[in-house]
């Protein structure tokens, strides 16, 4: 398998988690089941559906679109994010979900540092409580653009990806967390290697940016794969739902998309679907491992029909994305 089958397969796997996880997200796990049962596929929304009634099997959300306005970011500026220029292009973004009549809008963490910012808050500071995963659900083109194995320079690109609306210890460690499975999977190593990545650059992360209150996502990374491991799959839904959590809290979804990982990651739509059933935040947390998984086992490991749906429905190819920041990873050890 070659690296860029590994780079495609992140951002592929990233949209197809978000996808399945579409119709079922801010929903509760007993109304999930009620509405659709088991999660084995793509859905259509239900008609009321809180987030994106109605939305046709495939389509993605918040997750995909905005991982994707952040590689056009990175290409353009040659690794480098404008801080102000991303909150622009995150306003523009939301502004067309409004054209549209969706309800997938901003999160609570980016608007409030956004509206921080237009009143004349340095971009430093207007993330400074940003602790919910937006930073994190959209980070995985970092992780394509930068070697796992210069921490220091990956954490540099995560902050400057995240500071303008998750600058804070958590949302910054969260983030890290994801950006450095990512890239371990894209550079060919085995899953538990990408895995430890994730919670050595989740413990180097929450060094940076605004201390924030909460439990170490490193440490809970940590103690959640091992809980999670060998574990069938209803105890391991039962045990992501009610004692990781699922909500938009970086230190429940983020944990909980690896923890599926570390249990589920020989079979990628096993690990998918159930995030999808879980309840909660379950597009992030199925797009986080989806794009984890995609990295490990590369476009080729993903199913060909769903991914086709999801191509077909989004307009969307993540080749051209995945060699521009390819191109950034190779100039970045030049």
């Amino acid at each position: 398998m070659t690296e860029r089958e590994r780079a495609i397969g992140a951002l592929a796997g990233l949209a197809l988690g978000d996808a399945l996880g579409m119709p079922t997200q801010s929903m509760s796990r007993d109304r999930i089941a009620a509405r659709y049962g088991p999660i084995t596929t793509l859905l259509d929304a239900a008609a009321d559906q809180p987030i994106a009634p109605g939305m046709p099997a495939g389509s993605v959300t918040d997750d995909t679109e905005q991982a994707l306005l952040l590689a056009r970011l990175l290409i353009d500026g040659a690794g480098d994010v404008d801080a102000t220029a991303f909150a622009d292009a995150l306003e523009r973004w939301e502004a067309e979900m409004v054209r549209r009549g969706s309800a997938d809008l901003l999160g609570p963490s980016t608007k409030r540092a956004i509206r921080r910012l237009r009143a004349g808050e340095p971009p430093d500071e207007a993330g400074r409580d940003g602790t919910t995963n937006g930073a994190a659900m959209r980070v995985t083109p970092v992780g394509i653009a930068v070697p796992h194995t210069d921490q220091e320079a990956l954490l540099d690109a995560v902050v400057q990806a995240s500071r303008v609306t998750h600058n804070s210890s958590i949302g910054i460690a969260a983030a890290a967390a994801v950006a450095a499975a990512v890239s371990a999977g894209v550079a060919g190593t085995d899953l538990g290697t990408a895995l430890d990545a994730a919670e050595s650059a989740a413990a180097a992360g929450a060094r940076r940016g605004h201390w924030a209150a909460g439990g170490d996502v490193a440490a809970r990374i940590r103690w959640a794969r091992g809980f999670a491991r060998g574990r069938g799959r209803a105890d391991l839904a039962d045990a992501v739902a009610g004692v990781i959590g699922t909500s938009v809290a970086a230190q429940e979804s983020v944990v909980a998309a690896l923890a599926l990982a570390e249990a589920l990651g020989d079979e990628p739509l096993d690990a998918l679907t159930l995030a999808a059933e879980i309840g909660g935040d379950t597009d992030t947390v199925a797009a986080i491992c989806g794009a984890v998984l995609g990295a490990h086992h590369g476009v080729g490991g993903l199913p060909t029909d769903l991914l086709d749906t999801v191509r077909r429905v989004n307009h969307f190819d993540p080749a051209p994305v995945a060699d521009g920041l390819l191109e950034l990873r190779h100039g970045s050890t030049a």
